[in-house]
């Protein structure tokens, strides 16, 4: 059984910066390809980025491209997300998620392991 867990949320003013971590348990996270997703409250939940098992390719939602990365260390068994610039439209709890597959996906539907979330506001 593979656990992740988000950390790293908080409240931030808009035009500010947060780092998201994900640590997951389980001996095999560096053949996982990894996500984040968000949901606001009364919304769908939604992705946000996703990255391969090696790290070395990387997909974001349009709106996110040049705020967000999304960056793994596979020693670490963690991935993490640096969101800069903030909106308060990027008010949501974020959630990591794990995929047993290699490549990338921007489908919820792909992911077999998701953690609680972690509850990230910004404030105007």
């Amino acid at each position: 059984q593979v656990h992740v867990v988000e950390s790293g949320g908080g409240l931030v003013q808009a035009g500010g910066s947060l780092r998201l971590s994900c640590l997951s348990s389980g001996r095999t996270f560096s053949l996982y390809a990894m996500g984040w997703f968000r949901q606001a409250p009364g919304k769908e939940r939604e992705f946000v980025s996703t990255i391969n098992w090696s790290g070395d390719t990387t997909y974001y939602a349009d709106s996110l491209k040049g705020r967000f990365t999304i960056s793994r260390d596979n020693a670490k068994n963690t991935v993490y997300l640096q969101m800069n610039s903030l909106k308060p439209e990027d008010t949501a709890v974020y959630y990591c998620a794990g995929g047993r597959f290699s490549t990338i996906s921007s489908s919820r539907n792909q992911y077999d392991y998701w953690g609680q979330g972690t509850q990230v506001t910004v404030s105007s």
